[in-house]
Formats: C-alpha cells, structure tokens, sequence
C-alpha cells in the first residue's frame, strides 16, 4: 500500500509541479543548440535527438510560473578560491533525486524510484541517458562505484559512506538491468534520499567507462604503469583518486551529468564552464536545458567581491556579499546594470559562539562545560542593539534553532535564554562559583587567572566582528573578557578540531528549515564541524578511533534520539526525536545564536531572467542557487 500511494502521490506532484506532463516524452519539435551546431554539422556530435534520454525531464516553464528562455550567453560570477570552482556542481544541482521548491524530493537523474519501508530502495534510470562525453549513463556506473570503488580497500580505506551504513550494516545492492539499481536494508533508512538531494551529493556512482582506464582490475597493466609514473603518484588507486572528483569538478576530462561541464584544465583566473551537450533537461518547447551556453567564473580576493559587483562585473552573484554591502550595491545599480535582491537565510543563525566542550584546557573546560555559564554569556548580549546597528532590525534576534518555515520550529526555543539580562546572568555566574573578580571587575577561574574568552573568528564576516565588539561590551558588565582573535578558516577549523580553540563564530547548522523527512544528526555529536564538540564528532566519525567518547549526559542523549530517528517507523516517533533534541539545545545552549533571518544580497543582472524575487539563500537543503534551478535562468536578450 505504501509503495502504491507513494508512487501515486509522487506522480501527481510532478505533474502539478511542471517538472514534467502526465507521459514524459521527447518533444516533436526539439531544437538544436546553435552552440553546439557546429560540432553537430561536422559528426563530431550526435543530433539532438540522439542525445537525450528515451524520457528525458521535461519541465513546463508556465506551469512553474517562469518564462520561456532561449539558449545563449555567458553568465559571470564569481567565487574567492581556487577550489570553489566545486560550487558548479552545487549550483548545478543536477542529483539522482531533488528539492522542489517546496522542499518536497522528486526524481532529477532518475526517471522514477520506489521506496518501499525506507528500507528498499529501487532507482530506475532514463533510458539512453548519457555522460558529457556521450558514453551511456546506466546501472554499471552504479556497480562500479559500490563493488570497486567503495568497497575497494585502496580506494576506500575505511568502506562506504556513512550514510549507507545502518546499524553498523552496509545495504544489500543489485543490478538486475541497466536501469535498475536497487539497495535494501535490514533495517529502516529514512536519510537515504534526503542525502542523495544534499548540497554535496554523496555519488553513489561513478562515469565507469572513464574511471575503469585507471583501475588495476580493467586496465592494461603496463598502460597503467605508465600513467601512474607519468602522473608521479605512488599507485594505481592515488592516480584512480586524483582523477575521480565529481565534487571538486578539477579534472575537465571526467565525464559529468551536471549543466556544465568543465572547460578549462589547471589552476587559472578565469574559468569556463560550458553546456553539457547530453544534459537530460528538456523545456516543453523543445529547447535543451541549460539555457545559458556559458559560464564564466572569476576567482577574486574576497574583499573585492563587493566592488566588482558594483562595478558591473557580475550577472549572479550571492557568494562573497554580505548585508552591509546592500546600501552601495544599491547605489550602483543603475550604472552596473542589475538589481539587488534580499533573499531570506537558511542557517540556523547568523552569528553563532560555540564553546568548546572539548577544549584541552581542563579549567576552561570544566568552565565551559557548566550550562550555568553558558546561559549567562548568552543573557549577557545585547542582541536588539546587534541586529538595529548591524542589519536595520531586518534580521530576528533569537537563540540558535529551527527558522519558522520549519514545522519543527517552537517559540520558546527560539527565545530560549535569548533576553538580555545582565542581573540574572551575573546571578548564574555566582552561582557556578565564579565570585572572585580582580581590580578590573573580571572574574577569576578556580585557578585564579582571569575569564579571558578568547573566540576565534575565520576573518571573513565584517558583521562577525562589529558584533562581537558589542559583545565585548556587554560581557564586561558580567565580569567576562571577551578576546578576539581572526585567523584562516583552515586554520581556525584545524584549531577547533584538535582541541586548541577556546571557543569560536561561525554560522548556525546549515540546515534551519528541517522539514519531515530530514535527519536529525547533526543536532547529535556524530560529525566534528560542529564547533562545540569537534572530539565527540571525531570520535563518531572513526568510530572511537579518535576524539573522545561523549561524556556528558545531554550530549548522551542526543545521540540515542539521532538514533532512535534512525529506526523509527512512524512520522510521530520522528516528530516527537526532533522536538526532543530541539528542547536540549535550547536548554543546553550548544551553541549560542545571536540572531538569525539576516537578508542576503542577491545581485541580478537586469537581463537575467527567471530568479525569484523572493528566494532562500541556504545551502542546506537547496544548495544556494541549486534549488531555484540555474538551468532555467536564461538572458532576454
């Protein structure tokens, strides 16, 4: 019954959706691409109607609200390192399975899937569907990733992913066709799709035609000598890892089912990525998606992201802007040519302190460790004075939880130790013990130094700054010396994760706009990029090869909810996990948020079509632009 009126239900929301009409199939009056047309006249490439799938996604423009666009262009943006060229495949957004609008997943890759249980999951592939190099895109890719790759010991020294292993099992997975992949558990899975939607994907295949050239058990043995020496790497599988990058998108000769592919090889400036002649979108006027032909990616210093915006310089830009650059974006929208939107945020918080439970220092850490302290450096900030000279009171000052989108999103959580309170934190601090204070008000340690905090910041927020230099007020009025210290965010996070970071800033969790069918986590110590508890992440991650075992008891907790959410069977059970460990952050102040719903800057250029006016900018879920599909974007002229 359940796999019947899911497959119903899921059916009809497509077609209600415009992702596709009620028989998918390829338009009789497709129209080839004048970028590709050369290559097509010379037979270098297959005609368009060789180069869809059987079913390709078809997607009615109209019936989502959105024009019709022709193809053409090149469309700048730009990013402030190297290695986020990767933001391609996140903007891109092309995934086995996908979020709607509407956070609801639908098939994307996959022409269908059946979920039976959350504990069989059957994949059906698109017929004739092919990679960028025009190789078939079929169940073999799939084989290949989970029997030679990830479960391959010199490729995957510690297995498969995470995210496929339920209670300590790996799935049970088959191929019984070359559209078919199916993986069945015990046990339930309920993350399993949800991870497949994720920012950054977990591919769970792999362009095998190209990868098996560099692999010991296909390829030619003294071929593969050769290139292993030729590539000065130490072995056949560091050649086979040095290549495989879905993800970092580095390597412009491995085939992609993204939008755009790679066009430019090495470390460069500029980069380009053009369009995927085999992409499997479709527009019900038989136009290949993506519309834009290129995309140009300019890699800057982050303070310049802003100016160069302003300037002009920019047709889709979000990464590298900040609130306070709103007002000059503003002003120069007339000469540059766009227009300025203010999307809502999806993290958790804006600016959020994370303590370290875990930090070496045994006094600070037994300090920090006290829920007294924390509740009181959290009553001690003046968040209404943060969010008027920061962000004009159009953000919402609250503790560190759920955003009001989320059905799991409670009130008092939100404001939840979040009133500034100056005469009841100080009363929490006597209690914790710390009463003795020295000539300059600050309040000692048990060992007799002063409360220094020291935060470490990534340097990159100006707003991160300003605010903690309120703070900094604030907290000496409760005998507390707020220390702030900018460094790299690789070496702040290496800091963090080894234990030698007092306490940090960084945003809330990625994802604030939980829904139903998302997992709760990363509200339990299982991963260390939550700053506060980088040990007992670690300790998760390797299982209890490193970090240290959770020893306190709500932290204890948490994982046996993240757990039971794991192996429930009913909404209710889910519901009633979430709403618990949302009660324990915000008793236990984890992390202390200071605001949240900050507005981001959205620079469109005035030819640019089909972004929304209103958005989400989050990048979990919805990968920043992913989710408001850029392959739809097109330019009127």
């Amino acid at each position: 019954m359940f796999k019947t009126t899911h497959r119903l239900l899921l059916a009809t929301s497509l077609v209600l959706a415009g992702m596709l009409p009620a028989m998918a199939e390829i338009p009789a009056n497709l129209q080839e691409s004048t970028f590709w047309e050369a290559e097509v006249d010379s037979g270098n490439l297959p005609p368009i109607s060789e180069r869809l799938p059987q079913e390709p996604l078809i997607v009615d423009l109209a019936a989502k609200g959105r024009e019709f666009g022709k193809q053409g262009g090149t469309l700048r943006t730009m990013v402030t390192r190297s290695k986020d060229i990767r933001q391609m495949v996140v903007y891109g957004y092309a995934r086995l399975v996908g979020f709607d609008h509407e956070y609801n997943i639908v098939p994307d890759l996959l022409a269908s899937y059946d979920n039976e249980d959350n504990r069989k999951f059957t994949l059906k592939l698109r017929p004739g569907h092919k990679w960028s190099d025009g190789t078939p895109f079929t169940s073999e890719d799939f084989r290949y990733w989970w029997e030679d790759v990830a479960n391959n010991e010199l490729l995957s020294p510690s297995g498969p992913p995470d995210f496929l292993m339920v209670e300590g099992k790996p799935p049970m997975v088959s191929f019984p066709d070359e559209t078919t992949v199916i993986f069945e558990w015990e046990d339930p899975n309920p993350n399993f799709l949800q991870s497949l939607a994720q920012a950054r994907p977990p591919f769970i295949y792999r362009p095998s035609e190209f990868l098996k050239q560099y692999h010991e058990k296909f390829a030619d043995p003294e071929e593969l000598a050769f290139q292993v020496e030729d590539a000065r790497v130490k072995s056949w599988a560091a050649l086979h890892n040095k290549l495989d990058n879905l993800y970092k998108f580095d390597n412009h000769e491995l085939p992609t089912l993204q939008p755009w592919l790679n066009a430019s090889s090495g470390k460069k400036i500029r980069h380009n990525f053009v369009r995927n002649p085999y992409y499997h979108r479709v527009d019900s006027n038989g136009v290949q998606l993506p519309y834009i032909d290129v995309v140009e990616m300019e890699i800057v210093a982050p303070g310049l992201v802003a100016a160069k915006t302003n300037a002009g310089e920019s047709d889709l830009q979000g990464r590298g802007l900040a609130f306070r650059d709103a007002s000059i974006l503003k002003k120069g929208e007339a000469q540059g040519g766009y227009k300025t939107l203010l999307w809502k945020t999806g993290v958790a918080s804006q600016i959020a302190i994370y303590p370290n439970l875990n930090f070496e220092d045994e006094v600070w850490r037994n300090v920090l460790r006290d829920v007294r302290v924390r509740r009181a450096l959290s009553l001690a900030i003046d968040r209404k004075t943060i969010n008027q000279a920061l962000y004009f009171k159009l953000a919402q000052p609250s503790a560190m939880s759920v955003l009001p989108a989320s059905p799991f999103y409670n009130e008092e959580n939100a404001q939840a130790w979040a009133q500034y309170d100056i005469d009841m934190a100080n009363k929490l601090l006597d209690e914790a013990g710390l009463t003795e204070r020295d000539k300059d008000g600050i309040r000692l340690l048990p060992d007799g130094r002063p409360m220094e905090l020291v935060i470490e910041t990534a340097g990159e927020r100006q707003e991160v700054e300003n605010a903690l230099q309120i703070v900094t007020d604030t907290w000496r009025e409760i005998g507390v010396d707020l220390v702030m210290r900018p460094l790299d965010r690789d070496i702040l996070r290496n800091r963090v994760f080894s234990g030698n970071t007092m306490a940090s800033v960084w945003f809330g969790w990625d994802d604030g706009i939980p829904q139903h069918h998302t997992s709760p986590a990363y509200l339990a110590p299982t991963d260390q990029v939550f700053l506060a508890w980088p040990k007992w992440g670690q300790y998760y991650q390797t299982g209890g090869d490193a970090g240290e075992l959770p020893d306190m008891p709500e932290a204890e907790r948490l994982m046996t909810l993240a757990h039971d959410w794991e192996v429930a069977t009913t909404d209710e059970e889910r519901q009633a996990a979430w709403s618990e460990m949302l009660k324990i952050h915000a008793d236990q102040l984890f992390a202390i948020g200071i605001l949240n719903g900050a507005p981001q800057p959205i620079v469109v250029s005035n030819r640019l079509r089909n972004v929304p006016e209103q958005g989400m900018w989050a990048w979990e879920p919805g990968a920043h632009f992913g989710i408001h599909r850029p392959d739809e974007f097109f330019f009127a002229d």
